[in-house]
């Protein structure tokens, strides 16, 4: 399955490409997409193919197309709190991705056939933990895994709010599925070479609706045990947060709400994202860690506003649509800027004429000490001009990232364990 979009040359090119065609529609599902390098969960060798929409398999190790990624985390409804359960968790690129949406406090679990899948898993939480700058942004509820078939789950075993099954499940299936299921909860699966979301109104009431055409492989049925005992898969446990890793979550997350500006600004229905201004408070700008604006210094020209305007509409500079980069405004200060200079080009040029034209007799001097005054005018706005490009080079160059939540933790008057302890003993 996939090719429903463009390949994107990155991760945010590819979400750009996901959003245009309307497989991502919330913000925060992009917030979670842009978080998470795809790549990252390729081999090695594989990566130059990580941002095409299309599925990628190798050995056991299988990831869904970014379209489907992209379905499946927008009809789930995610959000702060809930419990997950992830049946052919794979690789854990998708349990990581809800676990940013679902907070400290949520419930984050995952089945796996094949030990070595889980085994790699692991490796990429452990790296995603250790390395990534998304990981001091959210509130990440870590994914737990099992090795198992996901139709060996106990009936006895505790249910979920929501629910997503990787491979295709058939009829005969769809009860036991459902039966995994809170009251309120919402199940996503292929069901019948259709992606499917079942929502659980009631004890014995349900609402189902198709959502695309799909084509998975379907469930490994399970293999008969030799004693005639029906073989059963445990499920993580629930576990409950000692007190020392609830103080951590709360210092971090004062710590983060301090940093964000504090505008008290909810996001979702809960506090897993950062608080705040939504991208820009995240670091997910599209184009990486956001550049400083440009500082435009003009001189100031009141009496010309009018006519630089008038210069503006007569030359088709009009206002540029918001572009992607959020850049509208500094695009608008450099076309008022350059109509002003148009402006002051224009008015000494028809000076000069004035100058001449009107002069006799012993008038020639004026025009020359005109033109002299018009040179120097010219050859101090180059100097200021060359000086600008210069300042606005310098601060549109990418400024180095800053981890404004690890400098706070530092800053504070504990001893260095300790401190580490709240980085979860992240390497800078």
């Amino acid at each position: 399955m996939g090719g429903a979009v463009s390949a994107g040359e990155d991760n945010d090119d590819l979400i750009d490409n996901l959003k245009e065609a309307y497989y991502i529609r919330s913000d925060l599902v992009e917030r979670a997409f842009r978080a998470i390098d795809r790549a990252d969960y390729y081999l090695d060798e594989y990566r130059d193919n990580a941002y095409k929409d299309l599925a990628w398999r190798h050995g056991n190790i299988h990831l869904s197309a970014p379209c489907i990624y992209s379905e499946v985390m927008e009809a789930l409804d995610l959000h702060p709190g809930l419990s997950f359960l992830n049946l052919g968790s794979g690789t854990g690129y998708l349990s990581t991705m809800v676990g940013l949406i679902l907070g400290p406090l949520g419930v984050n679990h995952g089945i796996e056939l094949h030990a070595d899948v889980i085994e790699y898993a692991y490796q990429k939480l452990d790296s995603f933990i250790k390395t990534s700058d998304s990981f001091d942004k959210f509130e990440f509820c870590e994914p737990s895994f099992v090795v198992g078939n996901c139709l060996e789950i106990p009936p006895e075993s505790r249910q979920y709010d929501r629910v997503y099954c990787g491979a295709g499940v058939q009829k005969e299936h769809e009860d036991y599925m459902r039966n995994l299921l809170k009251v309120g909860g919402i199940l996503v699966m292929p069901l019948e070479e259709k992606l499917t979301k079942i929502a659980r109104t009631g004890l014995n009431s349900w609402e189902t609706k198709k959502i695309i055409s799909v084509s998975f492989a379907p469930l490994v049925l399970p293999k008969h045990s030799t004693n005639g005992k029906p073989k059963t898969v445990p499920l993580p446990k629930y576990e409950v947060r000692t007190l020392q890793e609830l103080a951590r979550i709360c210092i971090r997350h004062t710590l983060r709400v301090t940093t964000d500006g504090g505008d008290n600004q909810s996001r979702g229905r809960g506090s897993s994202f950062s608080v705040g201004r939504g991208l820009a408070v995240a670091g997910l700008h599209k184009y990486g860690h956001r550049f400083k604006r440009r500082r435009v210094h003009r001189r100031h020209c009141n009496a010309l506003v009018l006519a630089t305007r008038q210069v503006v509409a007569s030359s088709g500079i009009g206002a540029a649509s918001l572009d992607s980069n959020n850049n509208q405004g500094a695009r608008a200060e450099d076309e008022e800027e350059a109509g002003e200079r148009e402006v002051r080009r224009q008015m000494r040029g028809s000076r000069r004429v004035g100058r001449v034209g009107g002069g006799g007799g012993g008038g020639g001097g004026v025009v020359v000490e005109e033109e002299e005054m018009v040179e120097e005018e010219d050859e101090e706005e180059e100097q200021e001009e060359e000086d600008e490009e210069k300042e606005t080079g310098e601060l549109l160059r990418p400024q180095p990232a800053v981890n404004v939540l690890r400098e706070r933790i530092l800053g504070l008057p504990l001893p260095e364990p300790l401190k580490m302890y709240l980085l979860f003993y992240r390497e800078k």
